[in-house]
């Protein structure tokens, strides 16, 4: 009997564990659906795609002129134009954690001349993941001149 109750604890133990790793798989694709929502409207200018990866009280909180500045949603929004996507402009979600229905994301931003660092706090709600806040930093791309040798 006690082993057969040692087997059925096992059982039970493991079925938990799996369904807790395919929440958080699943979760996981939907933070990054999330993410590429946001990246899309960036990369062409659109507000729609931007506003809609945005919890309604999201705010943009950055470093500059010697203080922390935010942003409101509304106002961050009313700043975009749709255009094409930049042949230079790339992105990449650098890393995803996850902790029950909240989550952070490092996600670069390479333009001709800028690399953007946004981090994104997440919070899992009716809605879906959406993104509640996001501190941001920027930083010109170094670049090296070639020495170039002069015809004699």
């Amino acid at each position: 009997m006690r082993k057969v109750f040692l087997f059925v604890s096992v059982i039970v133990l493991s079925l938990n564990v799996n369904a807790q790793v395919s929440d958080t798989t699943n979760d996981l694709a939907l933070i990054e659906k999330t993410i590429n929502l946001y990246l899309e409207g960036q990369a062409t200018g659109d507000s729609i795609k931007v506003g809609s990866s945005f919890h309604d009280t999201w705010q943009l909180k950055y470093f500059a002129d010697d203080k922390v500045n935010v942003v409101t949603k509304s106002k961050y929004i009313t700043g975009f134009q749709k255009h094409d996507r930049p042949k230079n402009w790339s992105a990449r979600t650098v890393f995803v954690d996850i902790t029950n229905n909240v989550a952070v994301a490092k996600v670069e931003i390479s333009t001709a001349t800028l690399l953007f660092v946004d981090y994104f706090h997440f919070i899992k709600t009716n809605q879906g993941w959406l993104i509640v806040d996001k501190i941001s930093a920027r930083t010109p791309h170094k670049t090296v001149e070639a020495t170039v040798a002069k015809a004699k």
